[in-house]
């Protein structure tokens, strides 16, 4: 899904209720991730649910899994990769995050500590685009 998809998504939904719905099937919707990558290694710290974010790298693209242990908290996992998944490093640097959440409207309607994991989970992409 684009990121422009993802944002179309989002305003044709009319309430909140219907867009946390959204982000639950996301997340639901989500590949599996290895029992394995459940480990202090690839887990984002920041979150106050359990996150683990794991990078793979295609020739010039990065592809991101993740997990939770939490239903919404796996759907906003599911809402970042739509954002970053697919792109080099330097697109993944050069995305405007912050302006793509206050598009979806989860700048204002996610708890302080969701937006900081959120933030925590864009933070670690951002890091692996440096590393990878």
């Amino acid at each position: 899904m684009t990121i422009e998809e993802l944002i179309d998504n989002f305003e044709f939904l009319d309430s909140w209720e219907d867009k946390y719905r959204y982000i639950i099937d996301l997340g639901e919707k989500l590949p599996p991730l290895s029992a394995s990558f459940h480990t202090d290694e690839w887990k984002v710290q920041g979150c106050q649910s359990q996150v683990w974010l794991v990078p793979e790298k295609d020739g010039d693209k990065i592809y991101f899994h993740g997990d939770s242990d939490a239903m919404i908290v796996k759907g906003l996992i599911a809402v970042v990769l739509s954002i970053y998944n697919h792109k080099s490093p330097s697109e993944i640097k050069a995305v405007a995050v912050e302006d793509i959440f206050a598009k979806l409207g989860l700048s204002e309607h996610l708890s302080p500590s969701r937006r900081n994991g959120l933030l925590s989970m864009t933070e670690k992409i951002k890091h692996y685009a440096d590393i990878l």
